[in-house]
């Protein structure tokens, strides 16, 4: 009887608090529908990494026995040792993604440079706070990059810096680009009025060759390599996955990459991260910090695009000017943003259509955010 309790006498109060954690992840991603293909499996993996004894974690039986845990094998292989999971969803991405709204209207691009913001404030801001936290400048970086609202290029991040908090800022990044819907209109409703709420911008498609849509992959990882080196694994799947979509010879190997591929690496990435929230490690008073300061992150990336947005109005003529708005779908959330903005434009004018420019503005923003990782790779190492 001693031998079968045991495990529940083993059970910690911080144990508990993942439970609750756990518990929370599912909940949003089922009842509420945020992220489920990643918040549940992140959440069940968190009760799974700390049920005491678990066999997902690697483990020394009686007599010396050694026994593998998958998690802790899936974690240490194709996070630890490669960052492959990340990198390789973003060939499933840029698969999904439509350059068309962009390339047909390039003046969106800069609000997906505008809209990362939010990663260098936050990372000056911690690198500030970082003597009574115990932050490191790496740690800065990898906390900064919560802004990108953009999970795999903050798992990149931070496990590449080696930070120890690389589970509190995997799940603040995903569970913030799960609430855009929520904490996006708050933000653009601080810095925006209503009047500024209903500028109309109507929409008039170019129209996009070919083989303009074939160079651009490629152009993007060219010029990204020589200007941010560190960014190039990350850029360059998602342009090659881009190119799978646009190339027009390689029809199933796209459908393939957007549908099982992404939906498999995203599965098992959601299991392979719950391995870094355990609780000793994970329930700690620097993990609440890090969660406040990225959804600091967050926000000020938001407010980043809508204030450029509003600086760029200062100077353009009446019925040119640019809804704030679209600043803020400059973010890596894709598509979820340009939807928030589109839902915010429709309410205050039924008669308003953001939709366009805000996908132009927010897939911009795929390619700003993981360049801005990248520069951070390539920066905060001189200082180290």
């Amino acid at each position: 009887m001693e031998f079968l309790l045991r495990g529940v006498t083993a059970i910690t109060w911080q144990q508990l608090v993942m439970y609750a954690i756990g518990g929370l992840l599912i909940y949003l991603a089922i009842e509420k529908g945020f992220e489920p293909a990643l918040l549940m499996p992140m959440g069940f993996g968190a009760i799974l990494v700390n049920l005491p004894f678990s066999g997902v974690l690697d483990q020394v039986l009686q007599g010396g026995i050694p026994a593998p845990g998958i998690i802790q094998w899936l974690f240490q292989t194709l996070i630890d040792a490669s960052e492959a999971l990340p990198i390789l969803l973003f060939i499933g991405i840029g698969a999904m993604i439509d350059f068309g709204p962009l390339l047909s209207n390039p003046k969106m691009m800069i609000f997906g440079a505008a809209a990362q913001f939010g990663i260098f404030f936050t990372f000056s801001l911690v690198t500030l706070l970082g003597p009574w936290f115990g932050f490191t400048l790496a740690d800065a970086a990898s906390i900064g990059i919560i802004g990108a609202a953009d999970g795999p290029t903050s798992i990149l991040v931070s496990k590449i810096f080696g930070t120890p908090y690389f589970g509190a800022i995997a799940v603040a990044a995903y569970s913030y680009m799960a609430l855009v819907p929520i904490v996006q209109p708050f933000a653009i409703r601080l810095v925006t009025t209503r009047k500024e709420r209903r500028i109309r911008m109507p929409y008039h498609p170019k129209d996009v060759t070919r083989r303009t849509r074939i160079l651009f992959p490629i152009l993007v990882t060219v010029i990204a390599g020589l200007v941010a080196p560190m960014s190039v694994a990350l850029v360059g799947f998602l342009m090659f996955g881009n190119l799978l979509r646009e190339c027009g010879v390689l029809n199933s190997l796209s459908q393939t990459a957007q549908n099982e591929f992404a939906n498999i690496i995203t599965l098992l990435l959601g299991l392979t991260i719950s391995f870094s929230m355990q609780a000793d490690a994970f329930v700690t008073p620097q993990t609440l910090v890090i969660m406040l300061l990225g959804l600091a992150a967050f926000v000020m990336d938001t407010i980043g695009g809508v204030l450029f947005a509003k600086l760029m109005n200062v100077f353009l003529p009446e019925g040119k000017k640019i809804n704030p708005m679209i600043g803020a779908a400059g973010i890596s959330a894709f598509p979820m943003s340009a939807r928030v903005v589109q839902k915010m434009a429709l309410k205050e004018d039924n008669q308003n259509h953001l939709l366009m420019h805000a996908i132009g503005a927010n897939v911009s923003g795929q390619i700003g955010s993981v360049i801005a990782g990248g520069i951070l790779l390539y920066l905060v190492p001189l200082f180290l």
